[in-house]
């Protein structure tokens, strides 16, 4: 059997608990109780309670009874962390922006594959639907802000799951899901979303890559996949 580091096998090993817990390790935690919370295992003021818990956390340890009594991995919170490999920066920056907005009124925009993301980009819905995916995008700057606006309408965001994502965008009888923020490894995109939702929602969501970078570049040097495939 396998003993955990700092136990009697290893003496010298730091226990992983003791270890600082990061943004993605908290965010992952808040999942679980969110799930919870939908499943009626928590109440909201439990919930309220557990999440204040959760963004406190300094470490695994912190983070490690708030969700003991709830069904989960047990390698959900407590685990090393994984500092993913970056690609350069020929990989995922430089380019010409393939567009600088999208608008949607009654109807959908879609920005998704190998496109070329601008340093600002506005995106609009009102009474409609829009998908901003940038997983596999390259960036024409390292930072790239986007302001959402959902007016009566949903604006799903994507972000690579080694960015470091900032929200400050608001709901007013709506939602701006805030939960994706966290910091990225050296050498990763910078995305800020702010905007309003109002009767609506911006959704912001983190997903693992689905491309190499190589095939990102040659989709958008043969115009393939990567154009933007909705009007707006």
């Amino acid at each position: 059997m396998t003993s955990l580091p700092g136990g009697p096998d290893h003496p010298g090993d730091p226990d992983p608990k003791g270890l600082g817990s990061s943004d993605r390790d908290r965010d992952r935690t808040a999942e679980i109780l969110r799930e919870a919370a939908g499943e009626g295992r928590l109440g909201m003021d439990e919930l309220d309670d557990r999440l204040n818990a959760v963004y406190a956390a300094k470490t695994y340890a912190d983070l490690e009874p708030v969700i003991r009594d709830l069904p989960h991995s047990e390698t959900a919170p407590i685990s090393a962390p994984v500092v993913p490999a970056v690609d350069s920066a020929a990989d995922r920056f430089g380019g010409e922006p393939t567009s600088s907005g999208a608008v949607a009124i009654m109807g959908g925009f879609t920005r998704k594959g190998a496109w070329v993301v601008p340093a600002t980009f506005t995106a609009v819905a009102i009474m409609a639907g829009g998908e901003i995916d940038l997983r596999d995008a390259r960036f024409a700057e390292p930072v790239v802000n986007i302001h959402a606006v959902a007016i009566m309408a949903g604006i799903g965001i994507i972000v690579p799951d080694d960015a470091e994502v900032h929200v400050t965008g608001i709901g007013v009888m709506g939602a701006f899901e805030h939960g994706p923020i966290g910091a990225g490894p050296p050498g990763a995109p910078k995305i800020i979303i702010n905007g309003l939702a109002f009767w609506g929602a911006v959704d912001v969501r983190r997903k693992p890559r689905k491309n190499k970078p190589e095939k990102t570049r040659n989709a958008l040097e043969s115009g393939g996949e990567a154009a933007p495939d909705s009007p707006g």
